[in-house]
């Protein structure tokens, strides 16, 4: 058996732990449900490089893991991941070692020595698209066609292009969070588990209107599946059936393949367009950092060069 194969026989776990005392289960059990998706294949990615391609997170004995090893990982990662996928994965693997040190599974020199890896530096740029206007009418349009499932849909619209929510905070929204009064949403799900209040314009509520029309104020989720002959069923979608409906628009209305994440970067840029402040506009997201609705604004050169052109009258009197 070769050195390298020895090395990866040491970090297996010689037993399975306990989902209560194995790191990575205490970890991801700490995250909401969408981040814990994208952390578990960060972790899994991980289990895969440092142990074999059949292995997982809790294949993984992470707490046997040191510098060498997460020098390693980062080093791979920089080559093959953008500096914000690398970082998240990192951010993955510090939760994760940190679980191990509240856990006694490995010692705080081990673990102030493993941790002590920087993040990547670059200039990460956030990848989609704008939706057009006209993209979004029509997909409104197309959901005209049908009865019950168009008003779900145009309601789902209404909600991503007017409030620029994330496809977790969407599904998780229930009728209590809507008031008719202000055209409020309470956003009660949002990431870091952090509420705020967005606004839908009175446009987005006739959607929501007509949608509880049919669906009722019954208690529960706002925005719900619905089966065959228009029965609708009063639970939680999921994330994943977002995406389908949104693809499935997108396909009968003719226009270019986007994801529900544009939905975001369109709400987000267009407020910047429309001179919103910063500050606003990062709280409506739900952002922690300003920094972070910055690399949302995909604001085209043409708006950056029509807006250098104001400065013209600083030398209207100058020759």
């Amino acid at each position: 058996m070769g050195e390298r194969s020895a090395r990866q026989i040491d970090l297996v776990l010689s037993t399975p732990l306990p989902l209560t005392q194995h790191p990575a289960a205490v970890y991801l059990s700490s995250l909401s449900l969408s981040s814990r998706r994208t952390m578990q294949k960060a972790l899994n990615v991980i289990a895969r490089l440092l142990i074999a391609s059949e292995c997982d997170a809790l294949s993984l004995d992470w707490s046997k893991l040191r510098y060498q090893h997460t020098a390693a990982i980062r080093a791979i990662f920089m080559e093959q991941y953008s500096p914000a996928t690398a970082n998240r994965m990192l951010s993955a693997l510090r939760g994760v070692l940190k679980e191990s040190l509240r856990l006694r599974l490995i010692s705080a020199e081990d673990y102030h020595s493993a941790i002590d890896i920087k993040n990547v530096r670059g200039d990460s740029q956030l990848r989609g698209r704008l939706l057009k206007p006209t993209e979004i009418a029509a997909l409104v349009d197309d959901c005209k066609q049908d009865n019950v499932i168009g008003l779900r849909d145009a309601a789902l619209i209404a909600i991503l292009s007017g409030c620029g929510l994330r496809r977790s905070e969407v599904v998780a929204l229930e009728t209590r969070d809507f008031n008719r009064e202000d055209f409020s949403l309470k956003v009660r799900h949002g990431k870091g588990r952090k509420s705020r209040t967005v606004y839908l314009p009175p446009r987005a509520v006739n959607f929501l209107d007509e949608w509880l029309s049919i669906r009722g104020k019954v208690p529960g989720a706002l925005i719900c599946p619905v089966r065959r002959g228009g029965h609708i069923q009063i639970h939680q979608m999921t994330d994943q059936a977002v995406m389908a409906i949104l693809q499935k628009r997108a396909l009968s209305a003719g226009i270019e393949s986007f994801s529900p994440h544009d939905f975001r970067r369109t709400f987000i840029t267009r407020l910047l367009e429309s001179g919103v402040d910063v500050l606003t506009v990062c709280e409506l997201a739900g952002h922690a950092d300003p920094a972070t609705t910055k690399k949302y604004d995909l604001r085209s050169e043409t708006a950056k060069r029509q807006a250098v052109q104001l400065l013209n009258f600083i030398y209207e009197n100058s020759f």
